[in-house]
């Protein structure tokens, strides 16, 4: 079953300093048709003004990861970490038993264009934590690089869920296939350009929900940049 999520459908948030599409119910948007897929709770993309952010707040018990397409994103948070996040970075942080921490437009001038993610984990009240990577366009090009995943694995961030997080730059042409192994559940987020995806094309901004799908098939129309995730239920 493919479950489609059209970019001009996405809940709309425009605060000025921050424009925001969101795939999944999320601040004042909530649809109860969207809730989420799996524990894959929230994607939104966000756009900052210059000199704007999200003052200091608080999270538990979620897996928020970050990444950021243009511009820079400056983190701080209430377990010691101060770090920028800029394009071919993507950024962990376990909130666990608790955590506090501010994200802001680290430039006056321009602004930064992110995804936010969060990932519902597999156990509560874990000692939260923070982790960021480069993942450069080369080791993205034409294939699926993974960069999140619960061991760790092949250098990716490790998250507290037995979910897999994969990032890709395709070319026009290029056919990709992902296993999914029974019961599992697949998303495709769409960032950039046009891909075939088990044969429902997406463009920028559009998801797709794959259950009881036994592969994940991609066949880029146009240069794009997507990410794929592999859920348990």
């Amino acid at each position: 079953m493919l479950i489609h999520r059209p970019a001009n459908e996405r809940g709309k948030a425009n605060f000025g300093w921050l424009d925001s599409a969101h795939t999944f119910s999320f601040g004042h948007y909530q649809d109860d048709a969207w809730m989420g897929f799996g524990p894959l709770r929230v994607i939104n993309e966000d756009r900052v003004a210059p000199g704007g952010g999200f003052a200091t707040h608080g999270h538990a018990d979620m897996e928020i990861i970050s990444v950021v397409l243009e511009g820079a994103l400056q983190h701080k948070d209430s377990i010691g970490t101060g770090s920028v996040i800029r394009p071919n970075e993507v950024q962990k942080m376990s909130a666990g038993s608790g955590i506090r921490h501010s994200e802001f437009n680290a430039s006056q001038t321009e602004p930064v264009h992110f995804l936010q993610i969060w990932i519902i984990p597999d156990r509560k009240n874990i000692q939260p934590s923070y982790e960021q990577k480069v993942f450069s366009r080369e080791d993205r090009k034409d294939c699926l690089r993974l960069v999140a995943s619960g061991d760790g694995a092949d250098g990716s961030l490790a998250i507290a869920q037995q979910a897999s997080l994969y990032s890709a730059l395709l070319s026009p042409g290029t056919v990709l296939k992902h296993l999914l192994k029974p019961g599992r559940l697949g998303w495709v987020q769409l960032i950039s350009g046009q891909v075939e995806v088990n044969g429902q094309v997406l463009t920028a901004g559009d998801g797709l929900g794959l259950r009881d799908e036994a592969e994940i098939s991609l066949q880029a129309e146009q240069d794009a940049e997507l990410l794929v995730f592999d859920l348990p239920r």
